[in-house]
Order: C-alpha cells, then structure tokens, then sequence
C-alpha cells in the first residue's frame, strides 16, 4: 500500500486530534448537561406586600420529553459544529503543514538539481543557503551545504591533480623521444639498435598519446567560459579531411552524405576532439576491408543540435555499452598490434559534450557496430 505524502499524514493526523478533542468536549457537555437538566427546578412564589403568610417555594421536575429533545438538540448542533470546526481545522493543517515543510522542499528541490545535472560534479558549487533560525531543518542545510563543499573541493583538487601530472610528464616524454629519434637516424646505429629504438618510440608515442588524453579530459572537465560560434558541419568537414589516409588505409569508407548547418556554442578545439575521436572509434574499430563510417549532423526543431556517427563492425551487446565511455574501459579485453588508443576516446566525448551543455548516447546496431549520437544547444547562426 503506498504512503501517503508526509504534508498529507500531518494534516491527517492534526484532523484526527482535533475531531477527537471536539468529540470528548462534546460528550462530556452531554452527560454534564444530562446531570444537570436530572435535578429538580426551584421556583419560588412571591407573596404580595402586607400579606401575612410568608413567601413559598415549590420544587418541580423537567419532563422526560423536553429533557431528551435538549439533549437531542445539543448533540445535533454540536455535531454540526464539530464537523464544521474539523473541516477548517484541516484546511489551516494543510497550510501549516506545507509552510513547514517548505524548507525540505527547497533541500530536495537542490539535491535533484545536482543529481539531474548531465555532469554532477559540476553542479556542487550549487548551496541551499537556507535562511531563518537554527532549527533542526536549519542544520540538515547547513550539514548538506557542508558536504557539497567538500565535494566540490575534491572533484576540483582530483581534476587539478591530473592536468599538472599530466602536464609535468610531457616534458620528459618530449625529451626521450627528441634522443631516441638522434639515435634512430645515426649513421653508426646497427639495425637492431633501429628495430629496438623504433620500438621505444612506438612506445613513447602512446605515452604521449595517453598524457595528452588526460590533459584534454582534465580540460574537457571544466565549464565553458569563453564560447564561440562553431558549424558542426564545418568541424566534421575538417575532420573527415583529416582522417581520409587513416580510413583508406583501413579500408574503411567514410562520408558525410548530406551535411547541414548545426550550429553551437563552444570551445573550436574540444568539438574538433569529439568529432575526431568519434570518427577515430568507428575506424579503429570496424570490420576492416569493405567497413564504413557515417556521419550526420542537423539542427532539431526543439532547439539542438544532433550529431550522429554510425559505423559497421562487431555485435556489442546494449549492456556493454555504459562502460565504454569510462575512462580506459573497451569492448573486450583483448588488445591488438593495431589497437592505438588510449581508451580515453569516449570518454571525451562525453566531458566534452557535457561540457557545452550537451549529452551523449549509443545504441548497437543490428548488423553489428554502434550509432553514437551528441545532442548539444543550438545557437542561430551569424
């Protein structure tokens, strides 16, 4: 059975005290009143001035008719009244009840807001700042202001933490791939000397891959407050440009067929990123040989912007999906020869598309691959 709101039980429970009250008030007039209307009434009779017999009272009884119709009548008025004094007294619980429990509103009304937010953790700064005295609902405020704070203190510490590691590790990424290339091209170098040097810088340019990863999702973390005027059709138009040799090689078949205006507000750079990274994941992982890519992008009447990349490949089943866009997290655990990320790919996506007020969703495609879809706002174009 489903409880009823905590307003409602409170306004129940006020009713029922007072409709209890008034009926023990008003049984307890009935029998007073009973006792009181059983006695015998005096009544004395005056004699006239200057008469000699003195005055004489006589005492009478209240008929048993007359005494059960004022008993009658006390309880049908009384009754009457109490339903009439019950109704209100529920009407003004009601109103008591919400004005009290206003505050809680505004406390849940806060929590869904944070928990709603595409990107939460971004959400944190956000305080109820209850005012009023310090009541116990006072301090669960405050308490709940207290630990967003902390929160908030520990998201922005943890994304500080990984750009100025992942900022400090460039520099000597940089430096031992400046000396492995010098070793590389000298001409007293041995071949296996080249084969093992060429083999560390393979390594060193996935480390560096890696690093930049982070430094850009660490960037991608954090609100948009310079924003320009970016065409998605534009972007994907560069990017597909870029990515052409890579898909050849592959022998995946990339295309835009039909491009339009779709544009947002944003940071030119971090949606490069995702379309590139986007495009990047349907090549990487396709069925090689006779695979494609599909890119759309288009303004929706509701006022967004929708950005599609579809592409062949495996089956990957729905429930696999969700962890795809964790950080470091792929589908399988295998790792190829040809297998160059980061698994970092998605996961950029997705900061960057929360990033400009935007989300990001996959769905598996029957014949096997995935259909990834980022929905951003829409801005009118210049």
């Amino acid at each position: 059975m489903k409880r009823l709101p905590i307003r409602a039980r409170l306004t129940v429970l006020y009713g029922a005290l007072m409709l209890a009250a008034g009926v023990v008030m008003l049984a307890l007039t009935y029998v007073l009143l009973g006792q009181r209307l059983g006695l015998k009434v005096l009544t004395t009779y005056n004699r006239p001035p200057g008469a000699e017999l003195p005055n004489v009272t006589y005492g009478t009884e209240m008929s048993d008719e007359l005494r059960d119709a004022a008993l009658t009548n006390l309880l049908t008025q009384g009754g009457i009244a109490l339903v009439l004094v019950t109704a209100v007294a529920i009407a003004f619980g009601w109103l008591l009840a919400g004005r009290a429990l206003q505050p809680l509103h505004r406390i849940t009304e806060t929590a869904h807001r944070i928990a709603d937010a595409p990107a939460a953790d971004r959400s944190l700064h956000e305080r109820i700042a209850l005012p009023g005295p310090r009541d116990e609902i006072k301090v669960l405020a405050d308490a709940f202001d207290t630990m967003l704070e902390r929160l908030d203190r520990s998201f922005d510490g943890q994304r500080r933490f990984v750009a100025n590691a992942s900022h400090e590790l460039r520099t000597p990424l940089t430096l031992s791939r400046a000396v492995l290339e010098y070793t590389a091209h000298r001409e007293a170098a041995t071949p296996e000397v080249r084969q093992l040097t060429d083999l560390l810088l393979d390594i060193n340019a996935r480390h560096e891959r890696l690093i930049n990863g982070l430094l850009l999702l660490a960037r991608s973390e954090n609100e948009m407050v310079d924003q320009t005027l970016v065409d998605l059709a534009d972007v994907v138009e560069h990017t597909l440009g870029l990515l052409g040799p890579e898909a050849d090689k592959a022998g995946i078949t990339v295309g835009c067929p039909d491009p339009a205006e779709a544009y947002t507000l944003g940071d030119p750079v971090l949606l490069e990123r995702l379309v590139q990274n986007l495009v990047e994941n349907g090549i990487r992982h396709n069925t090689g040989d006779g695979g494609w890519v599909r890119v759309a992008c288009r303004t929706q009447p509701e006022g967004r912007v929708e950005l599609t990349v579809s592409n062949s490949g495996p089956v990957v089943p729905r429930y696999e999906i969700p962890g795809l866009f964790e950080p470091f997290r792929r589908y399988g655990s295998e790792r190829t020869s040809q297998d160059r990320g980061a698994g970092l790919g998605l996961s950029i996506v997705r900061s960057v598309a929360r990033a400009h007020g935007g989300d990001v969703t996959a769905d598996p495609r029957e014949g096997g691959g995935l259909t990834v879809r980022v929905t951003l706002p829409a801005a009118p174009p210049a």
